[in-house]
């Protein structure tokens, strides 16, 4: 990959006619709803949603909102966000046919399936295979191991497979040593916290992590800043503000921004123990590719450490970003991925100094209170690492490789033709993450459900996982696809897109 950093397009806004409406249709469906919540309450209404009983004097397990949202306004689209498949997330899968008489409370199935081309599924490299010789050497391990080993890594958890995956991954990595994690969400969650080392330690996050970066950061103790996603002016701008104001008073540490700004200005400018910045390397939702040369030179100046996520990268952009960028591994004090996306597997991983993976062995939650990864699971993901650097010979010949070109080629194609079909797109221009701004989520759904028709799945999100004005669809393209179904799947959504006015709406922007 090119050691060049890309220029990543600004942003598309809905137009302002359009914000109108979809900020009035929101006022009117929560109008609409606190009335049916009303027409509930005194018996109008039969209420079906569910409702806590037996709780008197027990606060309420559920937030309101939350039951409000779901109850009247993500129910009724809950056809358009999630379909049940019964095959594996290949580049087609099988849907289950269901409809609903109660605006999506409950479901019937009608017993029959939809093929359809998927453009929902993490499965960049076309991996998550039932058949092949990765399939056998998963069934060997069954025989031989088991399913699970029923246990942590620090009892009876780690087995030879185990041990093989980590030494594999490190030197894939072109690092010292890394630990498998049995749950992707859990390798940042249960790590982070080892890691920051609680109070007196400066995190600072982009935006627009992920929810487990999130949670790490919170359980950590430590005090969390957030910077504008991907902006390392606004990265460098915080981060020396923070410098300059040392620890805060843990007396106000918990008071409101405000309030600790005003106590701030009396700091004793206690240095802190540790910088950690934390990004990505894809980000799932935005299409982008982190600004990592940039990052870098920003923790060295700091003397900071790096928390690199490559979650959606590793695989997808074959060693990661690390590689895409041309750096040095060396450079990324802490490498976490995981298994789910390119590999076809489940869990994640850190990678690093062997001093740190030593570290986290003893120091993790995830080594002592979480089962570790299944044999089988980490046989899988050794075939995959196998089938991209085996043959060293002649890494043409290489299977992995070849599917990691074959995805760059489906990614760069599949975004040219949705821009010539004039729609906005996010991300950079070698992102296999795709979203295309619709920009209203019940348009999102209708396109979901119009292109079902025509045997195309999408994937689309909104409010809340978006802003309210940032709907969009989500195309994840996979080394499987062939031309012929991107082509396919492009002339659908133009065709949707003209009749709902999508690519109207981006032309009023512009």
């Amino acid at each position: 990959m090119s050691g060049k950093v890309h220029n990543f397009d600004q942003k598309p806004v809905a137009p302002w006619h359009l914000a109108i409406v979809i900020n009035i249709g929101t006022l009117l469906v929560f109008l609409l709803g606190y009335l049916r919540d009303f027409l509930r309450y005194i018996g109008v209404e039969k209420n079906r949603a569910a409702v806590e009983t037996n709780r008197d004097g027990y606060p309420r397990l559920y937030r309101s909102f939350e039951n409000f949202y779901c109850r009247n306004f993500f129910r009724r689209l809950a056809d358009g966000w999630s379909n049940p498949i019964c095959s594996v997330p290949g580049a087609e899968i099988d849907l289950m046919d269901r409809y609903s008489n109660d605006y999506n409370l409950t479901f019937q199935f009608t017993g029959t399936t939809t093929r359809a081309i998927n453009m929902g599924s993490y499965n960049y490299l076309g991996m998550a295979e039932n058949s092949g010789p990765r399939l056998e050497a998963v069934v060997e391990d069954i025989k031989k191991y088991g399913s699970s080993t029923i246990s942590p890594r620090a009892e009876f958890g780690t087995t030879a497979t185990l041990i093989e995956l980590e030494q594999k991954m490190a030197n894939y990595l072109g690092v010292e040593a890394a630990i498998v994690v049995g749950m992707g969400f859990a390798t940042n969650s249960n790590n982070i916290p080892a890691i920051a080392g609680g109070k007196g330690t400066l995190i600072m996050s982009d935006e627009l992590n992920h929810s487990s970066l999130i949670v790490g950061c919170r359980l950590s103790g430590a005090t969390c800043k957030v910077f504008k996603h991907n902006d390392i002016v606004d990265l460098e701008k915080k981060l020396r503000r923070e410098l300059l104001r040392g620890q805060p008073n843990q007396s106000t540490a918990n008071k409101p921004q405000n309030q600790q700004d005003h106590v701030n200005k009396t700091s004793t400018y206690k240095p802190w123990r540790k910088i950690i910045i934390i990004v990505e390397g894809i980000y799932s939702m935005e299409g982008t590719i982190v600004n990592l040369p940039e990052l870098i030179r920003i923790k060295k100046k700091y003397k900071a450490y790096l928390y690199l996520d490559e979650a959606h990268s590793i695989g997808a952009l074959d060693k990661g970003v690390v590689y895409y960028y041309n750096c040095d591994p060396n450079d990324v004090d802490i490498l976490m991925g995981t298994f789910t996306k390119s590999f076809g597997a489940a869990g994640g991983y850190i990678a690093g100094t062997k001093k740190l993976v030593d570290y986290l062995r003893v120091n993790s939650h995830a080594s002592y209170y979480a089962a570790s990864m299944g044999p089988p699971i980490a046989r899988q993901i050794i075939g995959v690492i196998d089938s991209i650097v085996g043959n060293k010979q002649d890494p043409s010949a290489n299977e992995g490789l070849q599917r990691i070109r074959k995805l760059r080629e489906n990614t760069v194609y599949f975004r040219n033709k949705l821009r010539e079909r004039g729609f906005a797109l996010l991300g950079n221009h070698d992102s296999p993450v795709v979203p295309l701004m619709v920009y209203s989520a019940t348009i999102v759904v209708e396109m979901i459900r119009a292109a079902m028709k025509q045997n195309v799945a999408l994937v689309g999100a909104g409010y809340p996982a978006t802003p309210l004005l940032e709907a969009r669809v989500r195309f994840c393209v996979s080394s499987a696809h062939t031309k012929e179904m991107l082509d396919r799947v492009v002339d659908v959504v133009d065709d949707i897109g003209t009749r709902l006015h999508v690519k109207s709406q981006y032309q009023a922007v512009c």
